[in-house]
């Protein structure tokens, strides 16, 4: 079989596209190695731009000497045309009239140097970084005449004379003045753009600190309201057990020994689940991502939750509507949580022999449970129930997530009822929520 042949001109274009990204990235590998050359010894460029002024202005001196001021009178202008060029970043204004003023009174005296040329495209470049557009725009308008004049009133020095035309260097002087200023611009908004970008960066940094504590906090808070449901509940069933144990050790010892498994039995579970909500934080406190979460509870769990509640004494009933297993699984989790709690204070306040009817119906909007003991309470309360306890803090929070509402109160029977209602949107994408379904 012949070979396929190669297109050319894509061969062509490809040798042309990598030579271009080649020399693109040699150039940026120089600038950033004399960026960072720089940076790391920056008095080499301070001195450095005076020094070789000041070597240029010296050259003609030395190679075409003629009639003029003293050469102490020279020397001196050069130098005030040189010397404050070491300022010219921190008082470009400032320096760029002191330049204009020797190099003035430089011509005036008949000397003509390339110090100031240089001098002048330096300060117009630092001016364009580092000082004000008007600033920049009056720079030009003085430099660009002065320099015209000057080139046109040598035009018959020795040093001119090698040139073809005074005036093609003119516009040639003109032109690298007019492009100096452009390349300080250039390089000031570059400048500006790079510490925008440090500022984004730095204020990125903050905000994801902010988040961070913030998720922290709300894991804290989901975590203090997970314990206080498990320990809350399984202390109550253990409490309310004992209890019986207690009656139960003298007149049916076999009973009570019983009881008192199902203490043991009901201890375990809690230690299981508050190790495995632990297990989900490392050692500085945040959410693990390596080891996965346990399954949380959901309303297939309320038969195994009533019957510890039974076991404590009171008699639990259960009526469901509507397609429960179908609900998501944070909402299922918010309704379990709601029956577990309720269960808990009906345990802590009402009497063992009460009578606890839970309701949970789901529709096509929602759900709504109601949690309801016949009473009476254990003794007489000193504060009415809805306290402002963290039990019912906890249940309006986790309604809240759900648009719901949790209300509680005496009801006909003498007991206490629990009402709470749901709907079926999905909870706010909070750190805390994420866990929750």
């Amino acid at each position: 079989m012949p070979s396929a042949s190669k297109d050319p001109i894509v061969d062509r274009g490809t040798l042309l596209c990598s030579s271009e990204d080649r020399t693109v990235d040699r150039i940026l590998t120089l600038l950033a190695s004399v960026g960072r050359a720089d940076q790391a010894h920056p008095h080499v460029r301070r001195w450095g731009v005076p020094v070789l002024c000041a070597a240029l202005g010296l050259q003609p001196l030395m190679e075409y000497p003629g009639p003029g001021p003293a050469l102490p009178v020279t020397l001196g202008l050069l130098a005030g045309i040189t010397v404050p060029l070491l300022w010219r970043q921190s008082r470009p204004v400032l320096v760029f009239a002191v330049v204009t003023g020797f190099s003035v009174a430089e011509a005036a005296c008949g000397v003509l140097t390339n110090a100031h040329f240089l001098a002048q495209l330096v300060m117009l470049y630092n001016l364009a970084r580092f000082a004000t557009p008007l600033a920049l725009a009056g720079a030009v308008s003085v430099a660009v005449p002065q320099t015209l004049v000057t080139v046109l009133a040598f035009s018959s020095d020795v040093q001119l004379k090698r040139i073809t035309s005074a005036l093609a260097l003119a516009v040639m002087l003109t032109i690298c003045m007019i492009a100096m200023a452009g390349l300080g611009l250039g390089g000031r908004v570059a400048r500006l753009y790079i510490t925008a970008l440090q500022d984004r960066a730095v204020r990125l940094e903050v905000e994801r600190d902010q988040r961070a504590r913030l998720a922290e906090a709300a894991e804290r808070a989901r975590i203090s309201r997970e314990m206080h449901d498990i320990l809350g509940h399984t202390l109550a069933v253990m409490v309310g057990l004992a209890d019986g144990a207690a009656g139960l050790a003298e007149a049916s010892p076999k009973r009570g020994a019983e009881t008192l498994r199902t203490i043991a039995d009901s201890g375990r579970g809690a230690l299981a689940d508050l190790r495995r909500l632990l297990g989900t934080l490392r050692e500085n406190g945040t959410a693990s991502c390596d080891s996965p979460l346990a399954p949380q509870p959901g309303l297939t769990d309320l038969d195994a939750l009533l019957e510890r509640v039974r076991a404590a004494g009171p008699t639990v009933t259960l009526h469901t509507e509507g397609d429960l297993a179908g609900l998501p699984a944070g909402l299922q989790l918010t309704v379990y949580r709601i029956v577990q709690e309720a269960l808990t204070n009906t345990l802590k306040h009402a009497a063992l022999a009460t009578t606890i009817d839970v309701a949970v119906v789901a529709t096509s909007r929602g759900v709504r449970v109601a949690v309801e003991d016949s009473g009476p309470p254990r003794a007489p309360r000193k504060r009415p129930r809805n306290d402002g306890g963290q039990g019912l803090l906890g249940m309006r929070e986790r309604a809240a997530l759900y648009q719901g509402t949790v209300t509680a109160g005496p009801n006909s029977r003498g007991g206490w009822s629990v009402r709470a209602e749901l709907h079926l949107v999905p909870p706010t994408n909070t750190p805390t929520e994420k866990y929750l379904a």
